[in-house]
């Protein structure tokens, strides 16, 4: 039977194993269990001394792991199976998002003074970015162990005082480099000026900009699980995404193939948050911006919980983009919002009939819809004007406009 020691950042919190037939089997450390002020490291993964096998401890390990087309490259570089999770979590599970990372038993992840850092040259940036959709998060380079859920190539860096610095074993980032890929031209200015906007109308989002290298734009964004200590050091911040939290893996993070249902991630938050009278109004506001810019990908694994000492929290929202502004991308909502499916039939009724789904008051949603509608329309064109014109950039504003006044106007009519 393979094992990994499992670490919330230094502390070790539990072993993972492969046994003979691949089924991964995950148990908590006794001492973790009688540790003041332990935490799970999912709420899919309760704190108990009974082990969590199969399908109930793979949604967590395997959500920590890219997607699709970089994890099947990843596999390639490693001579390892796309399928295989223990594997490339052995290989890749060094810094992962939130504070969890893998070793093997004869490793101990390194202390604060010894991390290992690797400062890049703008050339040497330049070169591994543009080798990012070849080599997905730089697997299988020497000393590289860096893992990111999700689909679209990105680089996990440390930035100090303008200096990018590449993490090497353990060591923490503090930036997501995402390039703009070539299928998606103008992604980088879509999704920046969607933070941005998300910033403006009092949304919770990371900081966010976009800066071209080697001729390439490059949009940079701020860890929110990381924050820099008294000493200068980052230090992590535990996190999981809503289908980690619910138990779906990443494959079903699609409510079309099984994936969480709205009802299901209110309830989460009913039943989970330290604060969820907040975080749920929160959530609320950050699916009808998602639906105002047009974003058809808004599903379970774009939802997280933060878990700053104590609390269990809505984390801010990321990946905005208005995925309207490509016509070839299907305009099926990834989470369906009162039984509407597609973002250009989405009225009013439709939200009517989520209140009534998830046992919110439909005056306060109601309410919501225009505040938020309308301080989309107030911020859009400032926002615009403060990232400046593109073709991009006057695609999604014309698309988010049409959007909100479609929708103001259909509630004077409602």
């Amino acid at each position: 039977m393979k094992r990994l020691k499992v670490y919330l950042n230094s502390e070790h919190v539990g072993i993972l194993e492969q046994d003979d037939s691949g089924l991964l089997l995950f148990a908590y450390d006794p001492a973790w269990l009688e540790r003041g002020g332990a935490i799970p490291l999912s709420r899919s993964l309760p704190l108990r001394q009974e082990d969590f096998r199969g399908k109930y401890a793979r949604p967590f390990f395997a959500g920590i792991l890219p997607e699709e087309d970089p994890r099947k490259r990843i596999a390639s570089i490693l001579g390892i199976s796309e399928r295989n999770d223990f594997a490339m979590l052995e290989r890749i599970g060094g810094e992962c998002v939130g504070a969890v990372s893998l070793f093997p038993e004869e490793v101990r992840p390194s202390k604060s003074a010894d991390l290992t850092l690797r400062e890049l040259t703008s050339a040497e940036l330049g070169d591994v970015l543009e080798e990012l959709p070849r080599r997905p998060l730089m697997a299988g380079t020497e000393g590289v162990r860096l893992s990111l859920a999700g689909a679209q190539g990105k680089l996990p860096v440390l930035i100090r005082d303008g200096r990018v610095f590449l993490p090497l074993g353990n060591a923490p980032s503090s930036h997501i480099m995402k390039p703009e890929p070539e299928r998606f031209p103008g992604l980088a200015t879509n999704e920046l000026l969607c933070m941005r906007l998300a910033t403006a109308v009092g949304l919770n989002v990371p900081e966010a900009r976009v800066e071209t290298i080697n001729s390439q734009p490059v949009l940079i964004v701020e860890r929110y699980d990381r924050f820099a200590g008294d000493d200068g050091q980052i230090v992590r911040i535990h996190q999981e995404d809503f289908c980690q939290a619910l138990g779906f893996p990443p494959e079903r993070k699609y409510q079309q193939e099984g994936g969480p249902l709205l009802r299901e991630c209110i309830a989460l938050l009913r039943e989970w948050s330290t604060a969820p009278v907040l975080d749920i109004r929160s959530l609320i506001d950050g699916l009808m911006f998602n639906m105002l810019i047009g974003n058809a990908d808004a599903h379970g694994k774009n939802y997280s919980l933060l878990y700053p000492a104590g609390e269990n929290r809505l984390a801010p929202f990321y990946d905005l983009v208005c995925t309207l502004a490509w016509p070839e991308v299907s305009d099926h909502l990834s989470m369906k919002i009162g039984g509407c499916k597609t973002l250009k039939e989405i009225e009013p009724a439709h939200w009517q009939k989520m209140a009534k789904e998830t046992n919110l008051g439909w005056p306060m949603v109601r309410e919501r819809l225009a505040q938020v509608s309308q301080n989309v329309l107030d911020a859009l064109e400032p926002v615009h004007l403060e990232i400046g014109a593109s073709e991009m950039s006057e695609k999604v504003v014309g698309i988010i406009r049409h959007r909100a006044e479609r929708l103001l106007s259909q509630l004077k009519q409602s």
